[in-house]
């Protein structure tokens, strides 16, 4: 059995508190030893999103990126005088057609960069709040004035942006909002066909899976090589992964034994996703066992059965495409 061990796709924040506590520790820069610069916004084609981050350090180390290479060099000399002084810097660029187009991209545009020494403008206090969220899969806004540099952490706040993954400037472009949502997770249970073709496509999509399944001639590295598999009934199994806002959780087995166990735990989470496999009329006996269980009908009326967007999908690969849909759909608002 592979022990859950959920991993996240960025840790530009944590490398730079790393780099400046190090710096700090050993006297250097007047006690500061990194900075975090971000894209803040973008025109027309931009080699990276709004909110990407490249974290520098004092000795030269780099970690991330803001434009996939064409103003990174530039980024980085700013990134040094910011440590060298500990006040941020707001810079602009425009990326050429060709420098675009070396980084995929059909034609150019412009870039904003803000540049923040840990130490400095951005508080180390500020960072470590914002790593320990991180960490805790805490959803946050790091909301920062351009102008003056001044930063603080907002967790109740910005909920569309946090739906949509989507950082960007407000008040006429002197306040940008950075979210930091956890990763995405994705909680399969049953390691069946279906769930060996959605596991790929979920980690280009950006989740995280591990797959639940008791029955270990299905649960195999050789069926699922690399993934996090746990062998284990789906409640206990659920309950050491925990769910929460950010996970998706799909039902693939056909069999009550397995499959309820996991609904239940999923109804009585805030997980964004409840799907589950099966005819209409499989779902609708699925449905009075839940109401035997005494789940209410808007509880209920959380899972998505038959799973997945109708797209007349045949075949494992399909219904996988379709899964994916419709998760990606009730993750942005655009389907209940």
């Amino acid at each position: 059995m592979s022990a859950p061990g959920l991993q996240r796709f960025d840790n530009i924040p944590e490398t730079a508190l790393d780099w400046h506590r190090a710096a700090k520790d050993s006297g250097q820069q007047g006690g500061r030893g990194a900075a975090l610069a971000t894209v803040v916004e973008t025109w027309g084609s931009a080699p990276r999103r709004t909110g990407s981050q490249l974290a520098v350090a004092s000795d030269g180390r780099i970690e991330g990126s803001v434009s996939g290479g064409c103003v990174e060099g530039a980024v980085i000399l700013a990134a040094q005088e910011a440590i060298a002084d500990g006040r941020h810097r707001l810079l602009e660029f425009g990326v050429s057609d060709e420098d675009a187009f070396a980084v995929g991209l059909a034609c150019g545009g412009t870039i904003r960069i803000l540049v923040e020494p840990i130490g400095g403008t951005l508080a180390e206090d500020t960072l470590a709040d914002l790593v320990a969220a991180r960490a805790e899969r805490r959803a946050v806004s790091y909301v920062v004035d351009l102008d003056s540099g001044a930063g603080h952490l907002d967790a109740e706040g910005h909920t569309d942006r946090k739906r949509l993954d989507k950082s960007g400037v407000e008040t006429d472009g002197t306040i940008f909002v950075a979210v930091h949502n956890p990763p995405l997770r994705l909680v399969v249970v049953g390691a069946v066909h279906i769930a060996q073709a959605l596991v790929p496509m979920a980690r280009i999509a950006g989740y995280d899976p591990a797959i639940i399944d008791p029955r270990a001639a299905f649960a195999s590295a050789e069926r699922f090589p690399g993934e996090t598999l746990v062998e284990d009934w789906p409640d206990e199994a659920i309950a050491a992964l925990g769910l929460d806002a950010r996970t998706a959780v799909v039902l693939l087995t056909h069999d009550p034994k397995i499959d309820d166990p996991a609904l239940e735990a999923a109804l009585r989470s805030e997980c964004f996703y409840i799907g589950a496999l099966g005819s209409t009329r499989t779902h609708a006996k699925r449905v009075a066992r839940m109401q035997g269980a005494g789940f209410d009908a808007a509880a209920i009326e959380r899972i998505h059965g038959p799973i997945g967007l109708d797209i007349g999908a045949a075949g494992a690969a399909e219904i996988a495409v379709s899964i994916i849909a419709e998760m990606t759909a009730v993750l942005r608002g655009r389907r209940s």
